[in-house]
């Protein structure tokens, strides 16, 4: 099999949101294929917009938004050329072939001349700064909601491959030693160079599970949910049912998915873990007649925009109709998921978004139209367990939590906020 024809067909597949985060195109390859075509289709999402800027340099011939056969050859070649160090021979030559295969038998001398070209400006190429990584629609997605000072601080940031964070079930210091990690202010236990996760040191015995940072501090705000029936919308895979399960709440696990509940299902019984009800339903169904829960915990359903260090075709597939799109519906789920809580009870509402329609300004919205909950502004003390430097920034004026990924070194775009139902 021709991986770079694999990765060639994941790249342009990646590129539609329909098929984001798929890992069927790897399933027959070796363990060393797979990780090549992964690191390969990776480093052309994140460098697109760079090597574009590079191609328009050599070609008069305007590039198409979503790159064409020839040049999402070109695209590929040079992540080889200028950041792989293959042989300019080997790949030059493959890429044109590559190119004749998927674009036309003329579309091979164009990817030569350019693939040559920049190998020839190699060093000149690798001494600009790394960016853009956002293309315009992305932009004008976070232009609605930030400055363009901090839309350069998150791309700049963004770009960089991310760490690992883990979410240790017990004794966080002590794993951090053991992992040669960083233990963080939440107690996630970060790692540079993990490698492959399932032969990390207590994988297989459930003492962990990853997670980003961001992702386990709206469990964190929750504080003692010992024996609480807590709802957890949107489960699936369970990071933030294995939290609640940990800290002994009795937890009903809710998701569309079947197939995602399963995954969550498998993920649990690693850790030993096991929810006290699993339900595979449509949350705006059963949420129109379910018992009532002392906690609700809304994980949103978002255009996942603050995931993009981990998932960079999320710059270039999504844009302000997705923010509305999942706004809309965000605001039916908050609705329908008020009517579950107790009264005094408490509606964390969380998405994996940087996008304010999704997180402050879709609160404002809430509270002003439903006068029966107010938000319960949540401090720095309660997610910064271990009293580490900068997690205040994590906390907005109004007591929400907002993560940009130019925060703490890296770590995912997210929105929480905690609200509470007026005891009757």
């Amino acid at each position: 099999m021709d991986i770079r024809n694999t990765a060639f067909d994941i790249y342009m597949k990646s590129l539609d949101s329909a098929y984001a985060g798929s890992t069927d195109d790897l399933k027959n390859l070796p363990p060393q294929e797979t990780a090549f075509v992964k690191r390969l289709v990776m480093t052309a999402l994140r460098r697109q917009e760079f090597i574009k800027s590079v191609i328009r340099d050599y070609a008069a011939k305007k590039i198409p938004a979503r790159p064409d056969a020839p040049h999402a050859a070109i695209i590929l070649g040079a992540v080889e050329i200028l950041y792989f160090r293959t042989p300019d021979y080997a790949t030059v030559n493959s890429y044109v072939e590559l190119a004749k295969k998927k674009g036309g038998k003329y579309a091979g001398g164009f990817v030569n001349a350019i693939l040559r070209k920049i190998c020839r400006d190699r060093e000149q190429i690798g001494n600009r700064p790394p960016l853009p990584f956002f293309p315009p629609a992305f932009h004008e997605m976070l232009r609605r909601s930030y400055s363009k000072r901090q839309i350069a601080a998150i791309e700049q940031a963004a770009v960089k491959e991310p760490e690992l964070d883990l979410t240790i079930r017990e004794n966080p210091e002590y794993w951090s030693e053991k992992l040669g990690g960083r233990l963080m202010g939440n107690g996630s236990v970060r790692l540079d160079h993990a490698g492959s996760v399932t032969e990390l040191f207590g994988f297989k015995e459930g003492r962990w599970w990853v997670q980003d940072f961001s992702a386990s501090l709206p469990v964190l705000a929750l504080g003692d949910v010992k024996h609480k029936k807590v709802l957890d919308i949107c489960a699936a895979p369970g990071g933030k049912t294995a939290q609640l399960i940990a800290k002994k709440a009795c937890v009903s696990a809710l998701d569309i998915s079947p197939s995602r509940l399963q995954t969550m299902e498998e993920n649990l019984s690693r850790l030993q873990m096991k929810a006290q009800d699993i339900i595979a339903a449509d949350a705006l169904d059963y949420l129109r007649d379910c018992p009532p829960y002392d906690i609700v915990l809304l994980d949103a359903p978002c255009s996942a925009n603050g995931t993009l260090r981990r998932h960079p075709e999320i710059v270039h597939t999504r844009t302000v109709a997705d923010v509305r799109r999942s706004a809309e519906l965000q605001k039916k789920l908050l609705s329908a998921a008020s009517r579950a809580v107790v009264s005094g009870g408490i509606l964390m509402y969380a998405v994996c978004s940087m996008s304010q329609e999704e997180g402050e300004k879709q609160i404002a919205c809430f509270v002003a139209e439903h006068p029966e909950f107010g938000i319960l502004p949540i401090a720095e003390e309660e997610i910064n367990i271990f009293r580490h430097l900068g997690l205040n920034r994590l906390i907005t004026p109004e007591g929400f939590i907002r993560c940009l990924p130019d925060m703490l070194d890296g770590i995912d775009g997210f929105f929480a906020a905690r609200l509470q139902k007026q005891p009757t």
